[in-house]
């Protein structure tokens, strides 16, 4: 029986799999506002050819349009990896409450792979933070995508 952060990102990862099918790097996330989903996003990079297009980004977009506010404070973001720096930035601006994420990314991971933009001592806002959540899924499909451009 999956618990509910496992539900959540098992959300995410169905929208990390429409950018699968897409041919876009496989990173899904959902935005979750008392108890239930108020946006989704999936990178949607080169379809709109914008550097900026990933999963995080447009889920925000969308969560504060829908909520029509800025601040995210009690918002939980589930994403189907660690977030770079990028969307870090992005969180901590948002204020979210939450950041619970599949994948970590050793690579550009920005809640403490690489850097940890997220719970940066010296910004104004720190949100907390948990990973390993449906891990070896998520990272399963973004090494799947990986190996067939390989091919």
């Amino acid at each position: 029986m999956p618990n509910l952060h496992e539900l959540y990102m098992s959300e995410a990862l169905k929208e990390a799999k429409r950018a699968f099918e897409e041919d876009e790097v496989p990173v899904g996330a959902v935005i979750v506002h008392q108890g239930r989903i108020i946006s989704r996003g999936y990178n949607q990079i080169e379809r709109l050819k914008d550097p900026t297009a990933h999963a995080e980004m447009l889920a925000i977009t969308s969560a504060t349009n829908f909520l029509g506010s800025k601040w995210l404070n009690e918002a939980a973001l589930y994403v189907t990896i660690e977030p770079c720096s990028m969307c870090a930035g992005a969180l901590v601006l948002a204020r979210f409450k939450h950041v619970y994420y599949g994948a970590k990314d050793p690579k550009t991971g920005a809640c403490g792979s690489v850097v940890n933009i997220i719970n940066h001592k010296k910004l104004n806002h720190r949100i907390k933070t948990k990973g390993g959540i449906l891990a070896e899924e998520c990272g399963e499909l973004l090494s799947e995508f990986f190996r067939r451009k390989r091919k």
